[in-house]
């Protein structure tokens, strides 16, 4: 492959990213409310000459380039969370800014540049004739993610009967590649107490003292969970608490906590609801241990119900999309690093629940995911589009 040739394209295409990516920062698109941002990324997947544009019914964007028997996906979600607290931010989220290396805003790493860079890197194929009739591109603008990590994908896979043969994840890796992630569950547990009037607490039976020892228990639990070589050690902490009680002169008659579940390559779903219902206390007081489902309406009134448990998922490193994505990655760049995510992203679908492989690569680092004056850097944009070019030849030439 002439390597030099697909970097220098894509760094011709630096200031057209720049602009795409201020364009979609500079639109609100928090889960549930993207279809400014799906209706912009149309725009330029247009622009750009790719062969179809669709958006399905849930609301995610489909593009394709090329007619090749071979569908490889990239895939990039375009929801944001919210801002936060606005005092954190040292500039406006949405107008963010730009200087000679850095682009800042709501989205810019967490992961508006991965669609852009994405979307560059097909353009780049076509550009430069790589596109043959071995392989399709398909790129994907995928909602609420934010909300429930890989929804969108059980759509696309259920309902569009869309089944790539490998899928590049384009969340950010710091400059590294990625091959896999600790999957996630969301945990409720609920007891029940009796309420009575605040002034004689004996008379009642407090359900809040009674979560207090469970709560114990789950902080003890957190430190003897299961550990792998390479994802590491399986989580559990309390990210939520409620009560229910007649008033504030009143005892609490019900206490419910929401357990934030990473589990380890190794654990399931479950196994993670047994090591909780199997606590002491949790027995004792006979709580309620269940798992969340999801059923928000997308921006297009689509309802898909899912139980909120998000498969892990690894691909190994001599997978062929892992040596694909290495090679191209090399012959630009240097050796990358090979390493995983922390958090967890719309693999867990792709590969965790319908087992199609999923290698990681995107513009912007994971620190910058979720927080205060979120940046991206231009280079970022540039390398990925370049090294996205290059990978779907590579991996054909070596099936």
């Amino acid at each position: 492959m002439d390597f030099k040739l697909i970097k220098g394209q894509a760094e011709k295409y630096e200031s057209s990213m720049t602009k795409f990516l201020r364009d979609l920062i500079a639109i609100p698109g928090e889960s549930c409310g993207e279809k400014g941002v799906i209706n912009r990324i149309a725009q330029e997947m247009e622009l750009l000459g790719f062969d179809k544009v669709e958006i399905d019914g849930m609301g995610n964007i489909l593009g394709y380039m090329g007619n090749g028997e071979t569908l490889i996906g990239y895939d990039a979600h375009i929801d944001t969370v919210g801002l936060g607290e606005l005092s954190n931010w040292n500039f406006d989220p949405y107008k963010g800014y730009e200087n000679d290396e850095e682009i800042g805003g709501r989205g810019a790493s967490d992961q508006l540049g991965g669609i852009v860079s994405a979307t560059y890197g097909a353009k780049i194929m076509k550009d430069l004739g790589l596109l043959s009739d071995k392989y399709t591109v398909l790129v994907t603008g995928t909602v609420q993610e934010e909300d429930c990590d890989g929804l969108c994908w059980q759509y696309i896979y259920n309902e569009d009967k869309v089944k790539p043969e490998f899928v590049v994840i384009t969340e950010p890796t710091n400059g590294n590649i990625y091959r896999g992630q600790r999957g996630r569950m969301e945990i409720r547990v609920e007891v029940k107490g009796v309420s009575c009037h605040g002034s004689a607490p004996e008379r009642g039976d407090n359900a809040i003292y009674k979560m207090a020892d469970i709560l114990q228990e789950v902080r003890i639990l957190n430190d003897n969970l299961h550990y792998d070589e390479f994802l590491g050690k399986g989580t559990v902490t309390v990210s939520e608490i409620f009560f229910n009680s007649p008033s504030r002169c009143a005892v609490a008659d019900m206490c419910a906590i929401s357990l934030d579940r990473r589990l380890t390559d190794g654990e399931t779903y479950q196994s993670a609801l047994e090591e909780v219902r199997n606590l002491p206390f949790v027995k004792k007081y006979n709580a309620e241990v269940s798992m969340y489902k999801y059923e928000r309406p997308s921006y297009t009134d689509l309802v898909y119900p899912t139980d909120c448990y998000f498969p892990t998922w690894v691909i190994p490193e001599d997978a062929p999309a892992t040596k694909a994505m290495v090679e191209a990655y090399r012959g630009m760049y240097g050796e990358p690093k090979v390493d995983k995510w922390t958090f967890s992203t719309n693999g867990v679908s792709i590969m965790g629940r319908f087992g199609i492989p999923c290698i990681g690569f995107g513009p912007g680092k994971e620190e910058e995911a979720h927080a205060p004056n979120e940046k991206t850097w231009k280079a970022d944009l540039v390398r990925c589009a370049a090294v996205y070019a290059a990978m779907p030849t590579i991996y054909c030439k070596n099936k």
